[in-house]
């Protein structure tokens, strides 16, 4: 951007310049429209006393709060916070037949976006605990097993399930205690 700013310099033609030059006026506008739409979600989701605990979760942070607030206005019509994992896609699919259970791959069922955010948010709580270290012995344990995306998918399961759980109690989020 500096050189197409740069009248003397020679390397561009000025028809080249002048095209460049608009295009780095729209990438400009873009910037600017993408952080006043940030800074929206993030004062939103903090106006909200639902938001501000869901963002207590390790993994949650004002896009999947505000997410998970717009996408499931209602947390009563899950029976449970299975319910919700199921309905967002991170359970096993299940293929069970005569008393033996076989467990699948997530189902991939429900909300795209919000099973892709919580993976997201699950990735970083993962790649902290690689670098930092975790208190959490079920996480440690897990990794040591799985993959990290597989050990992902389980943390974002279980992050919808404790949401759901602050959702429908009012209650703040509390970090487990080892055993």
């Amino acid at each position: 951007m500096a050189i197409i700013g740069d009248e003397s310099d020679d390397r561009l033609p000025q028809a080249a310049r002048a095209c460049l030059t608009m295009l780095v006026d729209q990438y400009r506008l873009v910037l600017a429209h993408l952080l006043e739409t940030d800074r929206a979600i993030r004062a939103d989701s903090r106006a909200t006393e639902l938001g501000r605990r869901l963002q207590e979760i390790p993994g949650v942070g004002p896009l999947v709060a505000s997410a998970l607030v717009a996408t499931v206005p209602d947390p009563q019509m899950f029976k449970s916070g299975r319910s919700l994992s199921a309905w967002l896609g991170l359970v096993p699919r299940q293929h069970s037949s005569g008393g033996k259970e076989r467990l699948g791959g997530i189902t991939k069922a429900g909300d795209t976006y919000l099973r892709r955010m919580l993976f997201v948010g699950a990735m970083a709580v993962i790649r902290h605990a690689e670098r930092h270290g975790t208190r959490r012995p079920w996480l440690a344990k897990l990794l040591s097993r799985r993959h990290p995306r597989v050990a992902a998918i389980a943390l974002a399961n279980k992050i919808g399930r404790i949401a759901w759980a602050l959702m429908t109690s009012g209650e703040q989020y509390r970090e487990p205690v080892a055993a």
